[in-house]
């Protein structure tokens, strides 16, 4: 589900390039992708409705962030593991900042392939599903997404 929230233009600038660099990612591991939804006006807890109304295993919802002085531009990702109306935000992992001068389109798409193969494995997201995916980067890679 990609949503304007608080910045339409984040979410008309990155949601694409985000979306690309997932595409591969979850074509090798076999993952079945719903409808990419388009919603305006849209808040975070969106993604758990359509999500639900689509029986889906798990719904990202990417939404333009509140921007910043320096952040115009940044897109954050909610991660939920069986969506539905009601869902608190503990049970979602979130990714920010996502945008060129943030955290890049394939850093986040790493962390969000990693976060969702977990979340299949351990049926859960949120504070029972811990980010390690810079753990499996190699080191020059870490420190230019600013794990390291």
């Amino acid at each position: 589900v990609v949503g304007d929230g608080l910045s339409a233009f984040a979410a008309a600038k990155q949601a694409l390039p985000l979306l690309q660099a997932m595409r591969p990612r979850l074509d090798a591991d076999g993952w079945r992708v719903g409808p990419v939804v388009v919603a305006t006006q849209a808040r975070v807890a969106l993604g758990d409705e359509i999500g639900e109304l689509l029986r889906a295993q798990v719904v990202a919802m990417l939404i333009g962030e509140r921007p910043g002085l320096s952040s115009p531009d940044s897109l954050g990702v909610y991660l939920t593991w069986a969506p539905k109306v009601g869902c608190h935000d503990a049970l979602r992992n979130c990714i920010s900042n996502v945008r060129p001068e943030g955290l890049p389109h394939a850093a986040a798409a790493h962390k969000l392939h990693y976060l969702m193969t977990h979340a299949r494995r351990l049926k859960l997201t949120g504070v029972g599903l811990k980010d390690d995916s810079d753990a499996l980067l190699p080191d020059a890679q870490a420190e230019r997404i600013g794990a390291a």
